[in-house]
């Protein structure tokens, strides 16, 4: 079953309730986090950055709700290390959210953003690209991680 929510959508929706509970866990005003917290943020948005361009570079789809559209696999730059960097970025921008806002509830928050993505997103993008690209993305698969 695909997710027919866009993913940048499901971010902003767990990024919110990340921002909106905090009210109902306990504090953490450690300067530390707070740094942390931009480097989590910027790390996952540069990542987001050069993924988005690669895809762009290779002329293929980047919208995940038209994979079917998609013309090749992209296997350079961050996607040596990682098969969905996008998505990656996106955690690790929730990520630096918790640490910044709520680090109790969005470090849970954060966490089910990763379970729903991995079961709603990438399984289902997975299995497209299986029937793309059969044993080229089979071979890439076997290689690459699917978070880190």
């Amino acid at each position: 079953m695909r997710n027919k929510i866009p993913p940048p959508i499901v971010t902003l929706f767990f990024g919110l309730c990340i921002y909106f509970s905090q009210e109902y866990f306990p504090e953490s005003n450690l300067e530390f986090l707070t740094i942390l917290s931009y480097i989590f943020y910027f790390a996952g948005l540069s990542i987001l950055v050069l993924a988005v361009s690669l895809f762009k570079k290779q002329n293929t789809t980047v919208n995940p709700i038209t994979i079917e559209n998609a013309s090749s696999i992209v296997t350079s730059g961050v996607f040596k290390y990682s098969r969905n960097p996008m998505y990656l970025g996106m955690a690790l921008i929730l990520l630096g959210l918790a640490l910044m806002f709520n680090l109790v509830a969005g470090t849970l928050f954060t966490l089910l953003f990763t379970i729903y993505i991995t079961k709603f997103q990438i399984k289902p993008e997975e299995e497209v690209m299986e029937r793309l690209f059969g044993e080229d993305f089979l071979q890439y698969k076997q290689n690459v991680r699917m978070w880190l």
